[in-house]
C-alpha cells in the first residue's frame, strides 16, 4: 500500500480536491502504472457532475500514459519501465462481447468501488471509470493498457486512451467510412476533430464540420475537414448539402447536446447512417421520424470508445502518428499541474480547448 496524490471527488457538481489517497499493490493480472500525463475528457467531467450516477467519493480519469511501476502476478507481455497508455476498457476476454471481437462492451461486472484504491484512513474510495487516472498512479487490470513507443511524447500519446480512438475509431471501426464517402462531423471539438481526422485517413471525399463557433470550424479545416457549417443557421443541414452537393453518407454526432441528436438525421443520404459519439446525460431524450428512417432504408447505430480493440488498433495510429498523417501533439491545448485540474476542467467548460492535459 502506498500514498498518492489524487484529485477526489466528494460531491457532484462541486470542485475536485487534492489530497493524499491509498493505493495497494497490484494483484494477479494486475499492473502498476505510474503516470506521466492524464487529459480531461467530458466523461471525467459528467461524472463529476453526477450525469450518470455512480458513489463518492470517487477518482475519475481515463486518458491517461505513464510507465509500468510493478507487475501482479501472471502479467506476460510487459515488462518494468514500459511506456504504456491505461484506458477503460477493462475485458475479461471470455464473456460473449469479448469473444467476438468487441472488449468494449465486456459483459463481466466490475465493482469500482472495491478496486485498488482506498481514502487515506482506509475508507471506500470508487475507481472512477475503472481507472482513477486524476491521480499519480493507477492500478488496472492487464487488458487496459497498450503499449506505445518509448519517445512518445506522453501528453500526447495520453491522448490514445480515448479521444483519439473514440474519434478515430467510431469512423473506421463503427461506420466503416470509404474513400468518395460524405462525411459529416457534428461538434469540433476533441472528439470531433478525431473523427474529422478518422474520415481524411479513410479517404471521405468531403468531410463537413457543423460548430457553433466559427474558431472551432477553422481548426477543423487544419484536421481536414474540406467545409464547415455554422450550427447557428436556421437549417445548417442546407448548407451541409450544398458543400458536398448531396447528402451525406456517414454523420457522427461528437457531443452530448439533444439538439445536436435531433437534427442528425437530417443531414442523411438513403442508406446513410448516423452514428453515435457524444453521450448526453442520463434521463436526456431526442425525437426523430422513424417512418423516414424507415422509408430511406437509413440507420441508427451508437459507438463506445470507437469499438477499438487496444492490441490491434493502438499500432497502427502510433505509425500513423509516425507518418505525421495522424495529429496529436496540435490536440494539446493546455498543460495543467494536478493541483490546478479545477481550472483546467472550467477551461474544458469554456468550450475552446482541444484536450487539456494534466501534467505529472
Amino acid at each position: 500500500m502506498s500514498l498518492i496524490k489524487a484529485a477526489v471527488c466528494h460531491e457532484f457538481g462541486k470542485p475536485l480536491t487534492i489530497e493524499q489517497v491509498a493505493l495497494r499493490a497490484p494483484g494477479p493480472g494486475e499492473v502498476e502504472v505510474t503516470l506521466a500525463a492524464c487529459a480531461i475528457c467530458h466523461s471525467d467531467i459528467s461524472y463529476a457532475e453526477g450525469a450518470w450516477g455512480g458513489t463518492l467519493p470517487a477518482v475519475y480519469g481515463h486518458e491517461a500514459a505513464g510507465h509500468i511501476s510493478a507487475l501482479g502476478d501472471g502479467v506476460s507481455g510487459h515488462a518494468l519501465g514500459d511506456a504504456v497508455i491505461a484506458t477503460l476498457i477493462r475485458a475479461c476476454g471470455t464473456c460473449p462481447s469479448c469473444a467476438t471481437g468487441a472488449p468494449v462492451y465486456c459483459a463481466t461486472p466490475h465493482d469500482r468501488a472495491a478496486g485498488p484504491l482506498t481514502t487515506a484512513d482506509g475508507g471506500r474510495l470508487e475507481q472512477g471509470l475503472s481507472t482513477g487516472a486524476f491521480a499519480e498512479k493507477v492500478v488496472v487490470d492487464a487488458s487496459q493498457i497498450a503499449a506505445i513507443p518509448a519517445d512518445m511524447p506522453m501528453e500526447a500519446a495520453c491522448l490514445l486512451s480515448c479521444g483519439v480512438t473514440t474519434g478515430v475509431g467510431s469512423v473506421v471501426n463503427t461506420a466503416g467510412v470509404r474513400p468518395g464517402h460524405v462525411v459529416v462531423v457534428i461538434g469540433a471539438g476533441g472528439v470531433g476533430l478525431n473523427a474529422i481526422q478518422g474520415a481524411r485517413i479513410a479517404g471521405a471525399a468531403r468531410i463537413i464540420a457543423v460548430d457553433m463557433s466559427e474558431e472551432k470550424l477553422a481548426t477543423a479545416r487544419e484536421f481536414g475537414a474540406t467545409d464547415g457549417v455554422l450550427a447557428t443557421e436556421p437549417k445548417p443541414w442546407k448548407a451541409a448539402f450544398k458543400a458536398a452537393g448531396r447528402a451525406a453518407d456517414a454523420v457522427f454526432v461528437t457531443v452530448g447536446a439533444i439538439p445536436a441528436y435531433d437534427d442528425a438525421p437530417r443531414y442523411l443520404a438513403p442508406r446513410g447512417q448516423l452514428v453515435m459519439v457524444g453521450m448526453p446525460h442520463s434521463g436526456d431524450k431526442s425525437a426523430y421520424e422513424p417512418v423516414i428512417i424507415a422509408a430511406l432504408g437509413q440507420n441508427m447505430v451508437g459507438t463506445k470508445m470507437g469499438d477499438v480493440v487496444l492490441s490491434r488498433d493502438i499500432p497502427w495510429m502510433v505509425d500513423l502518428w509516425r507518418q505525421g498523417r495522424l495529429k496529436l501533439e496540435e490536440l494539446v491545448s493546455g498543460r495543467w499541474p494536478l493541483e490546478q485540474i479545477n481550472e483546467a476542467i472550467a477551461d474544458t467548460n469554456a468550450g475552446a480547448a482541444r484536450r487539456n492535459v494534466i501534467v505529472f
